[in-house]
């Protein structure tokens, strides 16, 4: 018997045996016993995110029933002082409605830990309380560490999870490490912070979270892409003139100095989630969604993007000044609570890249975010190119402009198509239409929050959505040359509050004879 023989008759590798493949796909994975630990769980993020979220998945009945939750921090907090937070982030901020039968299964294995990241002793009590919970409701020996901390705190509480013996569990169960962004401040950072803890943490047990990866919106961009033979056969350079990928804000920076004051817009968000985004645009096919498919497709496409030059010509920068958000009068980032007078933090940035291989060569990708801008929106824009010929007189398509298909991540999740449809009437005149997709029109159920979605992954132990250490340093490779240009020459360009930015990045896009989009 051949080899291939052999595993199909096994139902080994190469073959699948359709006896034994019956569990439908599109049934929910519910994660075996586990927990999960967050440390920082004080914090806007815990309070108005993770808590919420782990109810959510509670509520849908996407956790086990043995699951447990234990917050650390140094607040002198019993267990009920603890579980009372979470119940109130949980009321105030929850997406699915509250059951009680739901709080209370959820609150009986809620736990609090008091300690400070330094103080080795108090991992012991951290300890003691998980192998109590294993005990007592069978998490049996799975954790998972939500490090919701700023990025310097990162080192300690890895080593101290390592020397409590927390971070390298007992053959059959596991430990698992969850990071907020952001991964370093430069490439040189983002090396270091992924030797510290990949020192601790095996790099499949490292899940860094970038929630934009979360949103049903960015993960149909595979579906869009792959399940429609419609849009493939022209997703290339023969037929995109330029790829457009913003995410602006309309609000402003008032209370948030101490982190975003000199981490700045490209720092913030277009060195994880605006190149996550582009990866996902770009990469070809995987062979499968799974992880090691799917992360390989991503990092051919960050080692192949380029910053096009020259980086005066092609970048720009700027900060809010003071102006009108709506009706309402605001102030500009100088006079914000915590910023020097003097801050150079750029509020708004945007970049000019391109991807070196046979599908994108040729075809610029501009990538821009902002705060303070004229509203909230985040979405991928592909301008196609124009018919090469037209048999119209120029007064019948004066009105028409370019094919675009956009992909509207949030607020109005959907996608538009934009093209060119003859005008009702005796006259032969063609203006741009749109043909629209909604998530909340076409769909009955609501789309689950990223934090969902991506804390149910972590429990699963599927890392499909979380960048790998590739990525993250990859993507400093390609930002690292603006931010050192920007720092040498000046401060960022004063832009009004509730425009769509500095005059610079309307000329960027104008030198290659292009515009910006008006979402």
């Amino acid at each position: 018997m051949t080899s291939a023989a052999q595993r199909a008759a096994s139902g080994g590798e190469g073959w699948r045996n359709p006896l034994r493949d019956k569990r439908d796909k599109r049934m929910p994975r519910i994660p075996g016993p586990c927990g999960m630990v967050i440390f920082g769980v004080t914090g806007d993020l815990a309070r108005k995110k993770l808590m919420p979220a782990i109810y959510d998945l509670a509520n849908r009945g996407l956790l086990p029933a043995s699951f447990s939750l234990v917050g650390f921090a140094r607040r002198e907090w019993a267990d009920e002082n603890f579980s009372q937070v979470v119940y109130e982030a949980v009321k105030k901020n929850a997406r699915t409605p509250f059951r009680q039968e739901v709080w209370d299964r959820l609150a009986e294995g809620i736990r609090f830990v008091q300690g400070t990241f330094d103080d080795e002793a108090a991992f012991a009590p951290l300890a003691e309380t998980l192998e109590k919970l294993d005990a007592e409701r069978g998490t049996a020996g799975n954790h998972a560490f939500y490090l919701s901390i700023p990025p310097n705190a990162f080192q300690v509480v890895c080593e101290q999870l390592q020397k409590s013996g927390l971070a390298r569990p007992q053959d059959g169960h596991w430990s698992r490490v969850v990071i907020e962004k952001p991964f370093g401040h430069d490439l040189q950072s983002a090396r270091e912070l992924n030797a510290v803890v990949n020192a601790v943490f095996p790099e499949e047990s490292v899940f860094r979270i970038d929630h934009y990866l979360g949103k049903e919106t960015v993960q149909n961009i595979l579906a869009l892409r792959f399940a429609n033979e419609l849009y493939e056969p022209v997703w290339n350079a023969n037929y995109v003139d330029s790829v457009q990928i913003t995410m602006s804000e309309d609000i402003g920076l008032g209370g948030r100095a101490g982190y975003y004051d000199g981490v700045g817009a490209a720092r913030d968000v277009i060195q994880n989630h605006l190149l996550q985004l582009l990866a996902l645009v770009c990469m070809e096919e995987p062979v499968n969604f799974g992880p090691r498919h799917l992360q390989a497709e991503k990092i051919k496409v960050l080692s192949a993007t380029r910053l096009m030059r020259p980086l005066d010509q092609t970048t720009a920068r700027g900060q809010y000044a003071a102006g009108w958000q709506g009706s309402v009068k605001v102030p500009g980032l100088l006079d914000e609570e915590g910023f020097s007078k003097d801050s150079a933090t750029e509020t708004f940035a945007a970049i000019t890249l391109e991807v070196d291989n046979r599908r994108w060569a040729g075809v610029p990708f501009f990538l821009r975010t902002g705060k303070r801008l004229a509203r909230r929106v985040t979405e991928v824009a592909l301008i196609f190119k124009k018919a090469p010929f037209l048999p119209f007189d120029k007064t019948m398509t004066e009105e028409l402009g370019q094919n675009a298909l956009v992909i509207r991540i949030q607020p109005d999740e959907g996608i538009t198509t934009r093209f060119g449809s003859k005008v009702p009437g005796t006259q032969m005149e063609v203006r741009d239409v749109n043909m629209d997709f909604s998530y909340g029109s076409a769909f009955a159920e609501d789309s689950p929050e990223a934090y969902e979605r991506l804390i149910l992954d972590v429990l699963l132990g599927e890392p499909s959505l979380f960048p790998v250490n590739a990525e993250v340093e990859l993507s400093w490779e390609i930002l690292d040359p603006v931010l050192d240009y920007w720092a040498a020459h000046g401060k960022p360009e004063p832009y009004k509050a509730g425009t769509w930015g500095p005059q610079s990045a309307v000329d960027m896009l104008h030198r290659m004879g292009r515009e910006w989009r008006r979402p």
